[in-house]
């Protein structure tokens, strides 16, 4: 484990070993981040080093979680980094539904796109697992909507038809890889989308048919066992959509500080993002009032009791204004659902911890006293 320290604008990092690893984020509150403010030194009570200690609780929540887990929280304003585990690649599954809404909004701050445009959407469009359009597409035959529109349904509703439309309409994976390289942002795979990825990892061939009723599901149970494990063993392993903790949070940074898109689309994107429905339970179930978060979620397939790429990412808001960038996840586990809820909840609430043995921000005309109740 390390901890890192690193300024914003420094070209430098200073690592020092830690006992663990930490990881936080908050969601997005640009105008709170403008306020001036003063800072008062914390309360004689906290007089061990806040930055450790939550190091430890994240180490000790990494070590004795029942399955393969990836943790990284980043200061947004300070730059204070801690992982565990962050530096490996861990699955994405629709964690990566994030760089498609990236380049999209990109590509409008750049005058290419129009996320406005008005589009129709078919049955042949279609994907496969999770894409609630489907029935609509479905009923009457073709759906039109927006890019815009498409776009926030793939963050807010993990809807897989509505973010491969996205992304087709951008110009697929190089116009991804062709963004991510252009903002300097490494440790970031980018895979060929749903329908080959999917199926790739079911050791299966994409077939359009595959997104009609349950196709797909069928066509899986007839794949011999002992080629589905190797397939499914292939990806965790190697995963083609794998991103390192550390940099998913650095890159979620460096969009809250307005350095990614355009002012219009950052507030754009974060605001979509803390609408998000999907994961109710995991970052977004252990915040505590006052607190919010804009994040996006990601889970993949099963096969036995093994699940792959069970993950949440996103920004959190302290009621002062300050904010943590955090990701969560889990390469491959066979532990219950509740147990990954809970240990997403527990890195949350170790940032709200942390949050609270920092110098406290005052707000314009706000006292001392005020600010500590």
């Amino acid at each position: 484990m390390k901890l890192a320290i690193a300024t914003p604008g420094w070209s430098a990092t200073v690592l020092a070993p830690v006992f663990g690893a930490l990881s936080s984020l908050t969601a997005p509150n640009v105008a709170a981040a403008a306020r001036p403010e003063v800072l008062y030194p914390a309360p004689p009570l906290h007089r061990s080093n806040p930055l450790t200690l939550l190091d430890d609780q994240i180490d000790n929540l990494g070590r004795t979680f029942n399955g393969d887990i990836g943790i990284a929280v980043q200061d947004v304003d300070t730059g204070e980094l801690v992982e565990f585990d962050g530096r490996s690649y861990f699955p994405q599954q629709s964690v990566s539904k994030f760089w498609v809404a990236l380049t999209a909004l990109n590509a409008q701050d750049e005058g290419r796109k129009d996320l406005q445009t008005a589009v129709i959407l078919k049955a042949s469009d279609l994907t496969l697992f999770h894409q609630p359009i489907a029935a609509e597409i479905r009923a009457a035959g073709s759906y039109r909507t927006t890019l815009d529109r498409l776009l926030t349904r793939a963050l807010q509703q993990s809807d897989n038809t509505c973010n491969d439309y996205v992304l087709r309409a951008v110009g697929g994976p190089d116009a991804v890889h062709a963004f991510l390289a252009a903002k300097n942002i490494e440790g970031i795979r980018f895979g060929p989308g749903e329908r080959q990825m999917q199926s790739r990892i079911a050791a299966l061939t994409w077939r359009p048919e595959y997104s009609r009723g349950n196709a797909f599901y069928q066509a899986r149970s007839n794949v011999p066992l002992t080629r589905r494990q190797a397939a499914f063993d292939a990806y965790i392993a190697n995963p083609v959509d794998g991103a390192r903790p550390v940099a998913i949070v650095g890159a979620l940074s460096r969009l809250q500080r307005g350095e990614l898109l355009s002012p219009t689309s950052t507030a754009r994107l974060l605001e979509i993002m803390s609408h998000s429905r999907t994961g109710p339970k995991r970052l977004k179930g252990g915040l505590s009032e006052g607190w919010s978060l804009a994040h996006k979620t990601g889970t993949g397939q099963q096969l036995g009791a093994v699940q792959t790429g069970y993950n949440d990412i996103g920004i959190m808001t302290s009621p002062s204004g300050r904010t943590y960038a955090v990701a969560v996840m889990i390469r491959r586990t066979s532990a219950p659902i509740w147990s990954r809820m809970l240990v997403m909840q527990n890195v949350v609430q170790a940032v709200i911890d942390y949050d609270a043995m920092k110098p406290q921000r005052l707000l314009p005309g706000e006292s001392v006293t005020a600010a500590r109740k």
